[in-house]
C-alpha cells in the first residue's frame, strides 16, 4: 500500500521515539500479537497493538456505505476496524513512520488511503460521514497557531462533514477519578496539573463534561451523546452512556499500565459512591462523544 505524501513536510512531528522501529518490525514480520504482548512489558507496544482498542468503537453501529476520515490514526490501532465498518476510509498521520506501520498492519485493507501530514495543509475532495479524533483533540494547542485552537481545529473538521455527519471523540476528562487518586496528567506526566487547570500553558489540554460540550456547541455542535470508556478510553472493557450509568457494582477493571502512578484511595469502591449519588459522569477517566450539527 503506497502513501499519499504530498503533503508530508518530511519531518515527523509526533512520535514515540525508537520503539516505532519495533512496531515496524512486528507488523512487518507478521508476529503474533499475543505472543508479543506477553513477552513485552512496553506500555507504547500494549497501547498501539492490544486489541483492547477496539472495544471503543466495535459496539457502535456505523451506517450502511459509510466514508470516514480518522484523523491522528497514530499506529492504526483502530484503522482495522474502521475499514471493517466503513467503505471508504481515509488515515491522516503527521509521522510518515507511523503512516508506514499502518499500511503494515493493515495491508489487505482495499479501501484504505494513508495520508502523511498536517490536516491543516491537506486539501480535501470529498466530505465524510463520520471523522474521528481518538486521543487527538488535546493536542490541538501544539498544532494550530490560534487564540482558541480547540476550537479553530473543531471548525476546520465541520468542513469536512456531510451535513448529517458524525464527529467522533474520544479524549481524557481533566476530572477524572484517577486523577484525584494520584495519576499524573496523561499528556504532561505531572500530579494534578489538569486539576488545577493547567497552570502551564504547554499546548496540550484535556476538559471537563461541560467544558468538552461548551466548545462544541460554539463550533456548532449542537447534538453531543457523551458515553463512558471504562478505566478509560485508551485500554476500556467496559462503555456505560447516558441512558446506562454504572450502578455499584457493575465497575470490574481498573487496571493502568502506562506509568507508575500513587493510588491514594480504592477507586472501585469510591465510583460506586460516586455513583449511588449520580455523581459518575463528572469524574468518569475518559469521554467518548458522537457530536452532529
Amino acid at each position: 500500500m503506497e502513501l499519499n505524501l504530498e503533503f508530508y513536510t518530511g519531518v515527523d512531528l509526533y512520535s514515540d521515539g525508537v520503539v516505532e522501529d519495533q512496531l515496524l518490525s512486528i507488523v512487518k514480520n507478521k508476529e503474533s500479537i499475543h505472543e508479543v504482548l506477553t513477552g513485552n512489558s512496553d506500555w507504547a507496544v500494549l497501547y498501539h497493538l492490544s486489541p483492547l482498542r477496539r472495544n471503543l468503537l466495535e459496539w457502535y453501529h456505523f451506517k450502511a456505505n459509510a466514508r470516514i476520515l480518522e484523523v491522528g490514526a497514530g499506529c492504526g490501532a483502530l484503522t482495522g476496524l474502521l475499514c471493517e465498518k466503513g467503505t471508504e476510509v481515509t488515515a491522516v498521520e503527521l509521522s510518515k513512520k507511523r503512516a508506514q506501520i499502518i499500511a503494515e498492519r493493515h495491508r489487505e485493507a482495499t479501501n484504505l488511503e494513508i495520508i502523511v501530514g498536517n490536516l491543516k495543509d491537506i486539501k480535501f475532495k470529498k466530505k465524510y460521514d463520520y471523522i474521528t479524533l481518538i486521543g487527538v483533540l488535546e493536542y490541538a494547542g501544539q498544532f494550530i497557531e490560534d487564540s482558541s485552537p480547540y476550537e479553530r481545529f473543531l471548525d476546520s473538521l465541520m468542513q469536512l462533514l456531510k451535513p448529517d455527519g458524525t464527529l467522533i471523540i474520544a479524549i481524557e476528562n481533566r476530572y477524572g477519578l484517577k486523577y484525584w487518586s494520584g495519576a499524573s496528567e496523561d499528556h504532561t506526566g505531572n500530579v494534578f496539573e489538569g486539576l488545577e487547570n493547567y497552570p502551564v500553558d504547554r499546548g496540550v489540554r484535556t476538559f471537563s463534561k461541560k467544558e468538552l460540550e461548551s466548545v462544541l456547541e460554539k463550533v456548532g455542535f449542537r447534538d453531543n451523546r457523551f458515553y463512558y470508556p471504562m478505566p478509560d478510553y485508551k485500554l476500556p472493557t467496559q462503555v456505560f452512556s447516558d441512558k446506562y450509568l454504572p450502578r455499584p457494582g457493575d465497575l470490574r477493571n481498573f487496571e493502568y499500565y502506562d506509568r507508575d502512578r500513587l493510588m491514594l484511595f480504592n477507586e472501585k469502591l469510591l465510583f460506586d459512591g460516586l455513583s449511588q449519588n449520580e455523581a459518575f459522569s463528572f469524574f468518569s477517566n475518559s469521554f467518548l462523544v458522537f457530536s452532529k450539527l
